[in-house]
């Protein structure tokens, strides 16, 4: 089954398509097809890892505010 988003992607290439051919065989991709796929793969792994992230850090600054909170004179 071939995913639509990808075939949308290699028709709008058009001046870059050799260019991306080219990378994908130096990648060791069998297609422009392939290396897409994957490319959008990592891409959108990137992304979940990067909002987990920002969900640590916020959560590791709402820790300190309730710590800071614990003082007897406020």
């Amino acid at each position: 089954m071939q995913n639509q988003e990808i075939i949308k992607i290699i028709e709008n290439l058009k001046g870059r398509r050799g260019y991306e051919e080219k990378k994908a065989n130096k990648l060791g991709f069998t297609s422009l097809y392939a290396y897409l796929e994957d490319k959008i793969l990592k891409e959108k792994k990137a992304a979940e890892e990067g909002k987990k992230e920002l969900e640590k850090i916020k959560s590791e600054k709402d820790t300190k505010k309730e710590e800071k909170k614990s003082c007897s004179c406020c």
